[in-house]
């Protein structure tokens, strides 16, 4: 099946003239200016597990902000990404391609700002477009009026932006930060007249999980509910899952990760534990006293009586997530901060989408782990959450299976833009206005691609239907196939792919994965 072609119509309330745009590849409004095209605030969080938000079901924490996007929009129960892996998932986002097609597969790949972006094509067509916090893809980024992007990852306290102009550090907590720029611009930066984009993208709750000033004592007496799958011995999985690097038993770092005070001599520090001075130097005075005054005493209780054994997982285990979820609920406090500017411009609230997703899930304990990578459903799921006034009904859920390649055409629809460039997605607005088209997908497709690189996870590839997950660890020392009934298996613990009673749905799964790799242009594995 050919790549499909983004070929949107407007629809909206009051019908546009178009024509043709010369350079572009797009068919765009006549009227660049018209008051009718919806404003787009994406609001895009990095590593932002879907079980950590209230809306989603969570039983660790709370997001009221979040949550009240949901109650005011629609909530995507089963939305996921492509390759769980921040600069895949962003190209991803902007391309609306999969990875190997928009050239980002791997962190460190270096993005081709040349080629076709949803902002480029709502720029075009005269929207203001801005971008400010985490960008995470090389070189300088492209079809924006304004950037205040952080230098690669970014830091958490008083951080680097990069501008057109050079780059400038900010005093403050980088959350705070990039949602100041980005409610400055709302105010002051744009052309009141055009419709805008905003796409404010945050760099929480990524690792090294540093919690804003007023969040450090989140948590501080509280006990986090255990994930049942945190002892996980990966014995019902093929080999990849029990070989990586990635346990909060065995692989988070003192220091960079829990916090533990630095020893007195830090020269035999390896690894992440050897860039906590660095980012200790970063800290003013008064936050570094507030940021030692809020883990001196359990630090000291810690040292004076060291747990072992399950209870130093445990131990591990309420020190990440505490930090993890105290990231998130400055997160969640910004995402009010842009829900209160727009209450208080309601005349632009009214014509205005407002998103909130982030580039992948996370693991917060599930099967003894951090971070992503795997196609398991807690690093495959992304949360996705949208409030579209007069368009979305309030308070709807959605069960189709949708990825971060249906984003782009989505927002171009939305603009009335009709383009030529190549997507693998679909738009996701007839499913926000309640209906399901009648050829929406069947399955999503999913590579993860660096292989034994950072936390050695293994390259595999796979296919997600409603019901059924198959996945193929190609690489030439596992080459093993895991296969899981999320209906009885929900937490994903026993492969059945060697099970005679699925034979018939391994081999209809793997055919569909076939498909799906010459629908999108993929190699096989």
């Amino acid at each position: 099946m050919p790549i499909t072609t983004l070929r949107s119509i407007l629809l909206l309330l009051a019908p546009l003239t178009l024509s043709i745009a010369s350079a572009s590849g797009s068919i765009l409004p006549d009227d660049n200016k018209a008051p009718s095209r919806p404003n787009i605030i994406f609001i895009f969080a990095d590593d932002h597990a879907t079980q950590a938000i209230g809306a989603y079901g969570s039983v660790i924490n709370e997001t009221p902000h979040i949550d009240r996007l949901a109650d005011e929009g629609v909530l995507f129960r089963n939305s996921f990404c492509g390759n769980s892996i921040c600069a895949p998932s962003r190209a991803t986002v902007l391309t609306g391609l999969h990875s190997a097609s928009n050239g980002v597969l791997r962190n460190g790949n270096t993005f081709d700002g040349s080629q076709p972006t949803f902002p480029k094509r709502l720029n075009e067509a005269g929207y203001n477009t801005a971008l400010i916090g985490k960008w995470h893809l090389a070189g300088d980024p492209t079809g924006f009026d304004h950037w205040r992007v952080l230098p690669g990852q970014g830091q958490y306290y008083n951080p680097d932006f990069r501008t057109p102009d050079g780059e400038v550090r900010i005093p403050g907590h980088v959350t705070e930060l990039t949602t100041d720029l980005a409610l400055e611009w709302l105010e002051s930066g744009r052309d009141p007249e055009a419709p805008f984009l905003l796409m404010c993208q945050h760099k929480a709750p990524h690792r090294s999980w540093m919690p804003a000033p007023q969040d450090l004592g989140l948590f501080r007496d509280e006990n986090i509910p255990e994930p049942p799958t945190l002892f996980d011995d990966y014995s019902g999985r093929s080999g990849p899952a029990g070989d990586q690097e990635m346990e909060i038993a065995r692989h988070l770092s003192d220091h960079y990760d829990l916090k533990l005070d630095l020893p007195q001599d830090t020269s035999s520090l390896k690894g992440p534990d050897s860039w906590v001075e660095g980012m200790r130097a970063r800290l003013s005075p008064e936050q570094l006293a507030a940021w030692d005054a809020a883990y001196a005493e359990e630090n000291a209780a810690f040292l004076a009586d060291p747990p072992t054994g399950d209870a130093l997982v445990r131990w591990k285990y309420q020190r990440y997530l505490k930090n993890y979820l105290r990231c998130v609920a400055g997160v969640d406090r910004s995402v009010g901060r842009i829900l209160a500017w727009l209450d208080e411009h309601p005349e632009i609230a009214a014509n205005t989408m407002v998103v909130y997703s982030s580039d992948q899930g996370f693991y917060l304990g599930e099967h003894g782990w951090y971070d992503k990578r795997w196609m398991y459903e807690e690093s495959l799921a992304m949360p996705l959450v949208v409030r579209w006034p007069g368009h979305a009904q309030a308070g709807s859920e959605v069960a189709s299976l949708v990825q971060n390649i249906d984003y782009a055409p989505t927002f171009l629809e939305i603009a009335g833009v009709i383009s030529e460039d190549p997507v693998h997605g679909q738009s996701l607005v007839p499913l926000l206005k309640g209906e399901k088209p009648a050829d929406w997908r069947d399955a999503i497709y999913y590579r993860y691609a660096e292989s034994r690189a950072t936390h050695r996870v293994a390259a595999h590839v796979g296919v997600r239907t409603d019901r059924y997950k198959l996945m193929h660890f190609h690489e030439p020392e596992y080459d093993s196939w895991e296969l899981y009934d999320l209906e009885s298996d929900p937490l994903e613990l026993n492969s059945v792919a060697d099970d005679p009673a699925y034979a018939d749905i391994r081999a209809d799964l793997q055919l569909r994965l076939r498909e799906l790799q010459a629908q999108y242009g993929e190699t096989a594995d």
